[in-house]
């Protein structure tokens, strides 16, 4: 079955790293946001398996995000995932999350050292961030997950390693660790800090790697770790190349071979019928797809794919990949150089 994306572009603040469409959330919008997203959801047709709110910030729309999943049609015991600013994860917002079927939330902390918080321009404190995982918990949500932020002003791997204690002790079950990457339209773009340079960024990348292992938080794909069984199963299917529908200004679609967006266009959106722009001229290669996403995750690629790039690969340095029961892997240390050396394989084709 298919993936649903659903953008929901609004958030009370935009941080300063951030490049993801989002808007202030104006009066009157969120309903008739919803009622744009469950207009085009009945245009495409329901039956999906796993299911995730996006954003901008999801929980803020807590109160409309059942209407959308019952003209889904999503399939039962399906992954039901929304993003959560902490300074919004209230007790009242968080049972309506419960309620709608959301099962997976997704908890933005980013750090748990505070002038890395406030160097990012983040609502929330250390504190708040803490709390709102134990009331997420306490409110019933099994599967929840921390973004971690790499690479961000004022770290350093002592200010690394206090979040990554903290986030371990915590009942979490899943961490995103992102390298933070500047944009040019946003104020850090136009602005930037004082950043930590790319090696030390490159050591705390492989620091929180050895650090996770060692708390029972396997890696799974270039920036995701998880304990056992929770795995993101909705953004496994982009890395497996299987069909999702995305909705909403921003959202990316996976559909009969087509990728396609939709403009970043609030206005657009709610007015009319939602709007396709190819994202590819043509379709995308499928052994090329395959080679590219398959190396994004810690499983590798199959002797299949990978044996027809031997001779590209002989030039890649042994300790950037490893070869077991037939697949190729990159290591930790591979990821970090991983589309200089998808890019260097795929020429081989």
């Amino acid at each position: 079955m298919r993936g649903l994306y659903i953008h929901i572009p609004f958030c009370r603040r935009k941080c300063l790293y951030c490049d993801f469409y989002s808007v202030a959330l104006e009066e009157g919008f969120a309903e008739r946001y919803a009622s744009a997203v469950i207009r085009n959801i009945k245009a495409y047709g329901g039956g999906f398996d796993t299911v995730y709110f996006g954003g901008g910030t999801p929980i803020l729309l807590a109160p409309y995000l059942g209407k959308m999943l019952r003209v889904a049609d999503v399939a039962e015991g399906s992954e039901i995932t929304a993003e959560a600013n902490p300074c919004e994860m209230t007790d009242g917002s968080l049972e309506m999350l419960l309620k709608a079927g959301v099962n997976r939330i997704s908890v933005g902390v980013q750090s748990f050292c505070d002038n890395e918080l406030q160097a990012l321009g983040r609502r929330h404190d250390s504190n708040t961030a803490v709390q709102a995982i134990l009331r997420a918990k306490a409110a019933g949500f099994d599967n929840i997950s921390a973004d971690l932020m790499l690479g961000v002003p004022r770290q350093n791997a002592d200010s690394l390693e206090t979040t990554l204690r903290q986030m371990t002790e915590l009942p979490v079950t899943h961490i995103s660790a992102y390298m933070l990457k500047v944009e040019e339209n946003t104020p850090f773009g136009r602005n930037t800090p004082l950043l930590p340079d790319e090696d030390a960024t490159a050591d705390m990348y492989l620091q929180t790697v050895r650090t996770l292992e060692k708390y029972g938080f396997h890696q799974y794909e270039i920036s995701n770790f998880a304990k056992d069984g929770c795995e993101c199963l909705h953004n496994l299917k982009y890395w497996h190349a299987e069909e999702y529908l995305g909705i909403g200004p921003a959202a990316h679609s996976f559909l009969d071979g087509r990728r396609f967006g939709v403009p970043r266009d609030l206005n657009a959106f709610l007015t009319s019928a939602q709007q396709e722009e190819q994202l590819t001229e043509e379709a995308p290669d499928p052994t090329e797809e395959r080679i590219m996403l398959g190396l994004r995750l810690a499983e590798g690629i199959t002797e299949e794919l990978w044996k027809p790039l031997e001779a590209a690969l002989k030039r890649i340095p042994k300790n950037y990949y490893s070869i077991t029961d037939g697949r190729l892997r990159l290591t930790a240390e591979g990821f970090l150089l991983s589309n200089e050396i998808i890019a260097l394989l795929i020429s081989e084709l």
